[in-house]
């Protein structure tokens, strides 16, 4: 049995409209704050495409106003599941903007889980959203995903054994400075910026480095905006090695 949800957010953004547009209605600006490899056809009616680890899942683009309105829809599953997302944009003075975000749809048996994690989920994506606007504007990151089994090893063992591979004490807080170096990839030097019970995040000279726990599970979302740096199958390889690594 299907349930109807609603999740809206809105966030004040340190950038005009049009940067705003150019981070949430195309495939390179998605790619630089949110997850999984992307591809956006510029008009109403086109396709949206979200790529994470192999599961690629296509949505309609339902409305297309660029420096105002973009919507998407997934279709409907056998069972009436399914995903809309809509991003208004309104300009503020001083260079700023407001992005308001709605995402609704239908959720399935386990909807309570599902919604309780979407609607955690959305205040992580918006701050790592402000912080590429912020300190990479005008650069298109590349995403890297990886991840790695973690078995029945409780959570607070999982999340110390990624700490002490960052250098950072077990509990994780905002502010603290994080250091690794995985073999083949350059080192990772920044600084905690989100940090809660699943998550945390670590932005650098040149990316913002995501390390997220589910059960049974690490996973990765990185946004790289070194040019030079590896990406792609490469670095999710040496990303995956260094979990492994991490979590044996």
């Amino acid at each position: 049995m299907t349930h109807p949800f609603e999740i809206t957010q809105e966030i004040v953004l340190p950038a005009d409209p049009e940067q705003v547009w150019e981070a949430i209605a195309t495939g390179p600006g998605i790619e630089s704050w949110f997850m999984g490899r992307n591809e956006v056809e510029p008009r109403e009616g086109g396709a949206a495409v979200m790529d994470v680890g192999g599961n690629r899942e296509e949505a309609l683009i339902t409305a297309y106003e660029p420096g105002k309105r973009f919507a998407t829809r997934t279709g409907t599953a056998d069972d009436g599941r399914f995903m809309a997302f809509e991003y208004l944009i309104e300009g503020r003075g001083g260079g700023s903007a407001v992005l308001r975000v709605v995402h609704s749809g239908m959720l399935g048996d386990d909807w309570e889980d599902e919604y309780d994690a979407l609607r955690r989920g959305w205040p992580f994506h918006l701050h790592t959203l402000r912080e590429y606007l912020a300190h990479f504007p005008g650069r298109a990151g590349r995403p890297v995903f990886a991840m790695a089994q973690t078995g029945e090893r409780p959570g607070r063992e999982v999340r110390a054994a990624l700490a002490g591979g960052l250098s950072l004490p077990a509990a994780v807080t905002v502010g603290a400075r994080a250091h690794a170096e995985p073999a083949g990839l350059p080192p990772l030097t920044g600084e905690v910026t989100w940090a809660d019970e699943e998550r945390f995040e670590v932005r650098t000279g040149d990316g913002l480095f995501t390390f997220h726990q589910a059960p049974g599970l690490v996973l990765m979302f990185h946004h790289l905006f070194d040019a030079g740096a590896p990406a792609g199958a490469d670095a999710e390889a040496g990303w995956a090695s260094w979990l492994t690594g991490v979590l044996a």
